[in-house]
């Protein structure tokens, strides 16, 4: 046993600090840190550990443990608690859970709290994401209304904008026109 794992034992009474299991215990080095250290680690089960490295395999059930875990005193503990809740989509227990900023930065360092759902993600007719900064071309004719002309299938669109509040539009210039597409029309190039 390293002096750092026992260090965890003496801490957590030798129970993994989610779950309150006592089976198969390993030190877990809240990411991004690298240094097992009492600031940096937390004594969990190995099923845990698997879990929070591969979310696809993730059981809720197994995470009960939560709404325990996220008043420990210890700070990798409540981090590795708000980024379970978070995966989880447990708002109602986050929302309860305070991390001052420092924290709370180190929390989301792994994108963990980040919400797919709420994201607005722009696409072209390929599935492909697009950003600001891309350059496409069209794939079909389209009619530029206001404009009186006709953006030629295969024109490329340079420097491309996305409309923030909307996944189906983009802003670029075609033509010395500076027009709203639409992404379903254009093909991303690389």
């Amino acid at each position: 046993m390293t002096p750092i794992e026992k260090k965890l034992h003496d801490r957590s009474g030798s129970v993994c600090e989610i779950s309150g299991v006592t089976e198969d215990l390993v030190v877990y080095t809240v990411a991004p840190q690298t240094t097992e250290s009492l600031e940096n680690s937390l004594l969990i089960s190995k099923k845990l550990k698997n879990q929070i490295e591969n979310p696809e395999t993730t059981d809720p059930n197994d995470w009960r443990g939560l709404s325990d875990s996220m008043w420990n005193e210890h700070l990798p503990v409540q981090i590795v608690s708000w980024r379970m809740l978070a995966r989880l989509k447990n708002h109602d227990l986050l929302e309860m859970m305070y991390l001052d900023e420092d924290a709370l930065e180190w929390a989301k360092a792994t994108g963990e709290g980040e919400d797919e759902e709420g994201k607005i993600i722009h696409k072209d007719s390929n599935g492909n994401i697009l950003n600001d900064g891309d350059s496409v071309v069209l794939i079909k004719d389209l009619d530029v209304k206001g404009a009186n002309f006709t953006a030629k299938r295969g024109a490329p669109v340079h420097n491309i904008k996305l409309v923030w509040d909307n996944a189906e539009q983009i802003e670029g210039r075609v033509e010395g026109q500076y027009i709203v597409i639409l992404t379903q029309y254009v093909k991303k190039t690389k």
